[in-house]
């Protein structure tokens, strides 16, 4: 990252540059998928207890709080 703001790139492959990048990165794909999970959960013919039960797994490891939780459980 500090190359990135001095601005001194030396890649010779994209693959070098997108080992680096997930590197810096790790983890953060855990966390999109939680996200997408959380926004796939539909109560359907569900009763209302098991799908506020589903809804609080998927919460569990999204990092969703406040307003955005609300929104995504109406």
């Amino acid at each position: 990252m500090k190359d990135l703001k001095t601005e001194i790139l030396e890649y010779i492959m994209v693959g070098e540059f997108l080992t680096d990048l997930k590197k810096e990165f790790e983890g953060g794909d855990d966390e999109i998928i939680k996200v997408m999970e959380l926004k796939k959960v539909e109560q359907g013919s569900k009763t209302m207890e098991n799908f506020v039960q589903e809804f609080r797994r998927a919460v569990r490891d999204s990092k969703y709080k406040g307003r955005s939780l609300v929104e995504n459980f109406k």
